[in-house]
């Protein structure tokens, strides 16, 4: 066995190609270098198509989670209120950030695998009339499940004021956003998942409402300070020292993309989540989300006790070198998740559903091996 060939399908970080990772190689050059410069602008600009803005989207050195900070931080002052949509784990963190700063957080939760419906948020704005934001996650990666972004956004725009931001982290670059048509007012986004770069680097769009809010506040952060980026970014650079490597390694990505073309990015993602939840519907194995709110970038399952998933994912990573995630919070133990995205094609899915049925009959699982490929290519071959 190739011990090296470790298979990453869990929801990030995710694979990357080879043509990313021999870009990232390339020799060092400098950071304030008008080489650098005329990059960096370069790649900025073609990250707006899949933002769907017209926009300036922000590149900073971090993780997804500082952008999600920078989001809360550049529009919200302490003692102001925001709502909170908890679908999951990152529906959550964003609550975390809004009170670490003194941010009254009204969270509108629903239960682990559910999404959070247009009814629901019309109903918790007329009951929170002076929230300033609303803060949601497109894909809750934690329970994939992915919320209606657009029909939120027409809700709030009906019926409140407030700023619209949305963590996109495990999402965008496989799926639709149309920032600026639905009404979103600032999207984050990070490096490692649809967008098949290694951490370390965080993307960030703002609407003309948001960035009016933006220029009277008087932000806590330093670091994270959108004004400054923004002031940057004018002049073709970052206020603070970028990931030089990693700017190469984006640039090559969005030629990968650009390639393919976005409408077929969408819809290869569309695809894989389709061959997998009929895999998964075959097998017998509960899916934790509807189909109306199934994420196109990750699967969760919850086998309900009928098998333990943890010994599912301890025999796919021994015997077969796949990993995919498992649980979180009070979901550890108790479900498994399929990452399906970035640098991954129906090909892969399929041999990923292969090796869970061999490990579902290993672990004595109840299982007929071959219904879950068989189902999966049927919705293959009703798209070749």
């Amino acid at each position: 066995m190739f011990t090296d060939k470790m298979i990453l399908r869990i929801p990030g970080p995710t694979p990357i190609p080879p043509r990313v990772q021999q870009a990232m190689n390339q020799p060092m050059i400098g950071h304030r270098s008008g080489k650098f410069s005329a990059l960096f602008a370069r790649t900025a600009e073609r990250l707006k198509p899949y933002f769907g803005t017209t926009q300036d989207v922000y590149i900073l050195a971090g993780s997804g989670t500082s952008a999600l900070e920078m989001g809360v931080v550049n529009t919200l002052q302490p003692g102001d209120e925001a709502a909170i949509l908890v679908s999951g784990a990152f529906g959550e963190r964003f609550a975390k950030i809004c009170e670490r700063y003194g941010i009254i957080a009204h969270r509108l939760e629903v239960a682990w695998g559910e999404a959070v419906t247009p009814e629901l948020l019309e109903a918790f704005l007329k009951e929170k009339p002076q929230v300033k934001a609303v803060f949601a996650t497109y894909c809750e990666t934690s329970t994939g499940v992915q919320n209606p972004i657009a029909e939120l956004a027409q809700v709030i725009r009906q019926n409140s004021d407030a700023l619209f931001i949305v963590d996109a982290v495990s999402c965008l670059g496989a799926v639709a956003c149309e920032m600026d048509a639905w009404g979103v007012d600032i999207v984050v986004t990070g490096s490692q998942k649809a967008f098949m770069l290694p951490t370390g680097l965080a993307f960030l769009a703002a609407s003309e409402r948001a960035w009016k809010i933006i220029e009277q506040n008087k932000t806590l952060a330093f670091y994270l300070d959108l004004k400054a980026y923004r002031k940057s970014l004018a002049d073709q650079t970052t206020p603070y020292t970028p990931a030089v490597s990693l700017i190469f390694g984006l640039a090559e990505v969005l030629d990968i993309l650009d390639e393919e073309g976005l409408p077929a990015v969408i819809k290869r993602h569309e695809l894989m989540r389709d061959m997998t939840r009929a895999a998964m519907r075959a097998l017998n194995v509960p899916l934790m989300a509807e189909d109306a709110y199934g994420a196109t970038t990750v699967t969760s399952c919850d086998p309900q006790g009928a098998f333990d998933a943890e010994a599912l994912r301890k025999v796919l990573t021994k015997q077969y070198n796949i990993t995919i995630a498992g649980g979180q919070q009070h979901l550890k133990g108790k479900i498994f998740r399929i990452g399906h995205m970035g640098y991954c094609e129906p090909l892969d899915v399929l041999q990923v559903i292969s090796a869970i049925e061999m490990s579902l009959h290993q672990i004595g699982a109840p299982v007929e091996l071959g219904a879950g490929v068989k189902a999966a290519q049927e919705v293959l071959i009703a798209h070749v």
